[in-house]
């Protein structure tokens, strides 16, 4: 990890920076795919899985016996490590439908607004180097409180063609109606467009590598709504000297596994906590089975010394992390001025994979910043607001001269007269 000591504030921004990587040429090929798959359908799918996952599929679509003799395969002590981590994620997400409050914003016209899940919605569930089940739960769980008619998932299959056991599993309990043995952009194209086997949904959710991504961006461009922009995993940890160091080098080892692009920030007003973190990396990361991978992601690391908690608190609202861990005194106060973050895990026994996997949040969260604007998966994130108006005679009335006056500001004279004409029906 790089080390920074008390930078200015005019150098955050530099400091701050997350990798990144020319998508120029990753475009290209993900809009290539895109356009095979929207003109070729389920013949374009089985090129692209004979490609890149080398497997050749006569049938994408997971039948009842795959899920059978996946549920046989998982142990039952991950079965009901699933089923409790499930039980927490409902019961966080749970929500009661509020009743209907109607508006009179002024006499004659009412307002109110109607809540209504998305009828169709896609998850992808990643499985490359570690096939990621628990974000079955992340996705599913909430579609399903949210009551979406259709929820269709893919997730690539491995050599022999098959869906991770775990995964089918967790879908089952979990109420996805459809699951597809399809990874990478071609899978993201497939719910987007539609094939002669996969469905066309109106949004999709989930995480994934860069082509994943690139192909979430650009079918966004075609009116498929995605869940958020999203780019590699990140944690950031705000420290002072009453954390313990070996929890916060195991945290920021635990999101350099993810992935070489992934970055891990730590701020503390200690140099003795750097030093002690940085100890503990090294003592931990030996016996990571996954320790070239987070000693890439390392790279790519920082350790930031600063005058006080205060000003990290500002740091880390600048920053904007996906994951923050707050490992100092007084954590729920300094965790109530945090402005900027996907998710807070407040205090030093609140390990990032607890929300990863099991207290009851979602981990599908806004990275590279987007958290000053993006909200984590939550219920509402699967379902849609409508808005209604309704005006009576003397509605219109009163409220038509300020319509009417405002259109014709606008150079917009049919608007005005879609009012006028009624006001003169009730003879105002």
């Amino acid at each position: 990890m790089k080390i920074f000591k008390n930078p200015p504030r005019e150098s955050w921004d530099e400091i701050l920076k997350r990798p990144v990587m020319d998508t120029r040429e990753l475009g290209a090929s993900v809009e290539a795919i895109l356009e095979d798959v929207q003109a070729n359908g389920d013949a374009a799918l089985r090129r692209y899985s004979h490609e890149f996952e080398r497997v050749d599929l006569d049938d994408f679509l997971v039948s009842e016996d795959e899920f059978l003799e996946a549920e046989a395969a998982v142990p039952d002590i991950l079965k009901d490590a699933i089923d409790d981590a499930k039980s927490n994620i409902e019961k966080f997400h749970a929500i009661v439908e509020p009743e209907r409050q109607v508006i009179e914003t002024t006499k004659g016209v009412s307002c109110w607004t109607r809540s209504l899940p998305i009828e169709k919605v896609g998850l992808y569930v990643p499985a490359g180097s570690a096939p990621l089940f628990s974000t079955v739960l992340m996705l599913a769980i909430p579609a399903q409180l949210a009551g979406c008619r259709e929820i269709v998932m893919c997730s690539p299959p491995d050599s022999d063609g098959r869906v991770n056991a775990a995964t089918l599993y967790a879908t089952r309990v979990c109420g996805a109606t459809r699951v597809y043995k399809l990874g990478g952009a071609q899978a993201i194209a497939a719910m987007a467009f539609g094939t002669e086997t996969v469905p066309r949904v109106y949004k999709i959710f989930g995480p994934g590598n860069q082509f994943v991504t690139e192909a979430k961006l650009q079918v966004q461009r075609t009116g498929v709504a995605i869940d958020m922009p999203a780019g590699p995993s990140e944690v950031a940890v705000l420290a002072d000297d009453s954390c313990v160091p070996a929890f916060v080098a195991a945290d920021i080892l635990a999101q350099a596994e993810h992935g070489p692009d992934s970055q891990a920030i730590l701020v503390t007003d200690s140099q003795f906590v750097i030093d002690e973190v940085m100890d503990a990396i090294e003592t931990q990361i030996v016996s990571l089975p996954r320790r070239d991978i987070a000693r890439a992601a390392l790279t790519n690391s920082k350790a930031i010394l600063v005058e006080s908690i205060d000003v990290g608190i500002d740091l880390m609202n600048e920053y904007a992390a996906e994951h923050l861990i707050i490992a100092t005194r007084d954590a729920e106060s300094v965790a109530s001025r945090i402005e900027n973050a996907g998710s807070v895990f407040v205090g030093n026994f609140s390990c990032e994979s607890a929300g990863d996997y099991a207290s009851g949040t979602n981990h599908t969260l806004p990275t590279n910043g987007a958290a000053r604007a993006y909200s984590g998966v939550s219920v509402a994130s699967f379902m849609k607001t409508l808005t209604f108006q309704k005006l009576d005679e003397e509605g219109i009335r009163g409220l038509g001269p300020t319509i009417e006056v405002m259109a014709a500001a606008e150079g917009l004279d049919a608007h005005r007269r879609a009012v006028s004409i009624r006001r003169e029906y009730v003879g105002s």
